[in-house]
């Protein structure tokens, strides 16, 4: 078993280009860590090369043996896990019924739970606005817990996908930190798309002007605005609950 020990090694160093964003554009590539992500990466056929400091591993893919200080170069935490996978990006699917539009979200953290939350709550499709944060950043990775992997998600213009929705009857919601309609009044339609907006500013007034109708979170007026991550995973309980 060949083991790769220099930090200088060709592959290593095109690998280690996956850390930033413009080449995990240009290659269509990018990584995760640890056994878990790796392990979901392998179950959607997402992974295509796996780097190790382990002796062994067991996905069917293509392995590359390195030692820890090499695997630490590939590495984006402080304290690498042994495991390292390379990731094709997603394949964009047909955008379903029940839609997620996310206006720029800068976040990784947010966007990481804003995923998970679409998938336990039954979000067809997340489509995120060309200024949100990248959603192979690794700290969306890692926020996602591996649920990047099973949701579909697309990067688009938000006004033409509205105008898009709206013409094949989706109902456009839009959100407000107050004012429109309370969250828990809300009976979903068959096919609808949420749009949730930025931390600081909401949703765009642009976006705001071509939704049918606002939706709020009622809460203890002591408390200005909840955060994005948590005010999307409670209007997906609610629609999900009322659908």
């Amino acid at each position: 078993m060949e083991v790769i020990t220099s930090l200088d090694n060709k592959h290593i160093k095109e690998l280690s280009k996956l850390l930033v964003k413009k080449y995990r554009d240009q290659s269509s590539l990018f990584l995760v860590e640890g056994d878990h992500l790796v392990e979901e990466a392998f179950r959607s056929q997402a992974l295509v090369e796996v780097i190790t400091c382990e002796d062994e591993v067991s996905y069917q893919v293509k392995t590359t043996f390195v030692s820890y200080e090499v695997l630490k170069k590939l590495s984006s935490t402080i304290t690498p896990q042994k495991v390292i996978g390379v990731c094709k990006k997603k394949e964009e699917k047909e955008i379903g019924k029940k839609v997620l539009l996310l206006d720029g979200i800068q976040d990784p953290g947010n966007l990481g739970t804003i995923i998970r939350s679409s998938v336990a709550f039954g979000i067809d499709t997340i489509i995120l606005s060309f200024d949100c944060v990248d959603l192979y950043n690794d700290k969306v990775i890692r926020a996602s817990e591996g649920l990047l992997f099973k949701q579909a998600i697309i990067r688009r213009n938000l006004e033409d996908v509205i105008h898009s929705l709206k013409e094949k009857d989706y109902v456009i919601y839009g959100t407000k930190v107050d004012g429109g309609i309370p969250i828990y009044t809300l009976v979903c339609p068959e096919k609808f798309a949420l749009i949730m907006g930025n931390e600081g500013n909401g949703v765009r007034s642009s976006i705001l002007d071509l939704c049918d109708m606002s939706l709020y979170i009622p809460t203890n007026k002591q408390v200005e605005s909840l955060n994005v991550g948590v005010a999307t995973s409670i209007i997906l309980y609610e629609m999900r609950c009322k659908k």
